[in-house]
């Protein structure tokens, strides 16, 4: 069994993309272990808790210093010791020690086809009002392993959405979230899932 820790920001779209595939049997050997949010009104945390899996909120603002609040995010995984972390939309700077420590074993959902629009600054609506005021015509999703830098792990897996001559960052995130995000994250989870079965990982 694959324990995984997912950490959220907001409504937790992604997270529910998850939850619905572990409960359906499309990811027989993957359990959430648990739900981090550092934000305390998440709706994430309340998909979690509807679907019976222990859920929290760490938040940088609770703590003096972020030194603290690292220590308080790296701690609550070490006690959970996943096997995988799944960053579903978590838009905190990671603390380098979680990257040491969980090194390769740390995945995350961009909403772009990295390279393009990604790194400080791209996240959420940002990075599709970029994509559409540069004009591209496909834009898309990437699950990538989360390294030292921001976006700059290597990718696992991408799939590619067109963008209509119509859409607003709004469409365009939601068309990217449904053709897209809620495909490839679980699919990159079960590729973690798999190599663990084999002893890989």
């Amino acid at each position: 069994m694959l324990n995984i820790a997912v950490l959220v920001s907001g409504g937790g779209t992604n997270l529910q993309a998850i939850i619905d595939q572990v409960e359906d049997g499309r990811l027989p050997d993957v359990k959430i272990c648990a739900v981090i949010s550092n934000n305390a009104g998440a709706f994430a945390l309340e998909r979690a808790k509807k679907h019976g899996i222990p859920a929290c909120c760490i938040s940088p603002k609770n703590y003096e210093t972020r030194a603290a609040f690292n220590k308080a995010l790296v701690g609550a995984l070490d006690e959970i010791s996943p096997d995988l972390i799944v960053l579903a939309g978590f838009l905190v700077v990671i603390p380098p020690e979680m990257v040491e420590k969980y090194e390769g074993r740390i995945i995350n959902i961009h909403p772009s086809l990295i390279p393009s629009f990604c790194g400080t600054g791209y996240y959420g609506l940002k990075v599709h009002e970029a994509a559409l005021k540069r004009g591209v015509k496909i834009s898309g999703a990437t699950v990538h392993i989360v390294d030292s830098g921001t976006d700059t792990g290597p990718i696992l897996i991408q799939k590619a959405v067109e963008v209509k001559e119509d859409d607003t960052p709004e469409v365009l995130q939601r068309r990217i979230m449904e053709e897209a995000e809620w495909k490839i994250l679980p699919q990159a989870i079960g590729m973690f899932a798999e190599a663990k079965k084999k002893g890989e990982l």
